[in-house]
C-alpha cells in the first residue's frame, strides 16, 4: 500500500500529466504544421527543399524525439525548481529563536522541525536526523557523523532521482539511430529503381536517416547541457546543506 502510494505521489502524476500533453502538443503541431510544409516543399521539388527545417523534422522518429525533449525537459526543470525554492532555508537558524531565550530545548525543537510544513526538504530532515541521533547519545561527535552521513545519503539519492533523465537522454539518440536503421534499409530496397535512372526514392530514404540522427543528437546535445545545470544545482545543494548544519547546528549543539 505504501510503496502505491508513493508510485501515485504528485510529481508522479504531474510527470504523466506533461508527457500526455506533450504528445497531444507535437501531435497536433505535426498534423496542422509540419507535415503539410514538409509535403509542400518536397513537391516543389529543389535542393533547398529538403534541407528545409520542416522536412528535416517530418519523421515519425524525429517527433517521438521531441516529444522525449519536452518530456525530460520537464522533469529537470521540475527539479531545478524544488531546488530553488529550498534556497531561502538556507538562510534561517532554525535554533536561534531558542539560543536568544538563554535555553535549548532539542525535543520541542525536534518536535517543530517535523511538523514543519518544510520537513521534507532535505535540509531540515538532516537537522532532523542529527537532533534525534544527539538525543539518543548526548555526544557531539556522534551528531556530526550523523550529518556526514545524511549528506552522503542525500547525494545518492539526488543522483539517483535523475535516472529516468538519464534514460531519456540516452534513449534519443538510440530513437534516432533507429531512423537511420529505417532509412538506409529503405534506401537499399529501392536500389534496382535507383540503377535504373529513378533516384528520387533512395534519396528520400537516405534523408531520413541522416535527419532523425542529426535531429536526436542536437536534441541530446541541449539535454546533456541542462542535465549538467541540474547536477551544479544539486552538488551545490549538497554542499549548503553540510555547511549549514556545521555552521549552525553543530555550534548550538557545543553550546
Amino acid at each position: 500500500m505504501q510503496s502505491t502510494t508513493k508510485l501515485l505521489s504528485r510529481p508522479f502524476l504531474w510527470s504523466l500529466l506533461v508527457l500526455a500533453l506533450s504528445i497531444i502538443v507535437v501531435q497536433m503541431f505535426y498534423a496542422t504544421v509540419v507535415s503539410p510544409i514538409a509535403e509542400n516543399a518536397l513537391t516543389a521539388g529543389g535542393a533547398a527543399a529538403s534541407r528545409g527545417f520542416f522536412v528535416i523534422i517530418k519523421d515519425a522518429e524525429q517527433q517521438v524525439c521531441i516529444i522525449a525533449m519536452l518530456w525530460c525537459s520537464y522533469l529537470i526543470l521540475a527539479k531545478a525548481w524544488a531546488l530553488t525554492q529550498a534556497q531561502p532555508l538556507f538562510r534561517l537558524d532554525f535554533l536561534a529563536g531558542q539560543a536568544e531565550q538563554g535555553e535549548l530545548d532539542l525535543p520541542k525543537a525536534l518536535n517543530e522541525l517535523e511538523q514543519s510544513q518544510y520537513s521534507e526538504q532535505p535540509l531540515l530532515q538532516t537537522w532532523i536526523i542529527c537532533i534525534r541521533r544527539y538525543l539518543h547519545t548526548q555526544d557531539v561527535q556522534n551528531a556530526s557523523d550523523a550529518i556526514q552521513a545524511s549528506v552522503e545519503s542525500l547525494a545518492v539519492r539526488l543522483e539517483s532521482g535523475n535516472s529516468m533523465i538519464r534514460y531519456l537522454i540516452w534513449a534519443i539518440p538510440s530513437i534516432g539511430f533507429i531512423g537511420t536503421v529505417r532509412g538506409i534499409g529503405q534506401a537499399l530496397a529501392q536500389a534496382d529503381e535507383a540503377l535504373a535512372g529513378n533516384i528520387a526514392g533512395m534519396v528520400d530514404s537516405l534523408g531520413v536517416a541522416f535527419n532523425s540522427t542529426l535531429v536526436a543528437l542536437f536534441i541530446s546535445i541541449f539535454l546533456m547541457l541542462l542535465l549538467h545545470w541540474l547536477q551544479h544545482l544539486q552538488d551545490a545543494m549538497v554542499v549548503e546543506t553540510q555547511a549549514h548544519c556545521e555552521k549552525y547546528l553543530l555550534k548550538h549543539l557545543h553550546a
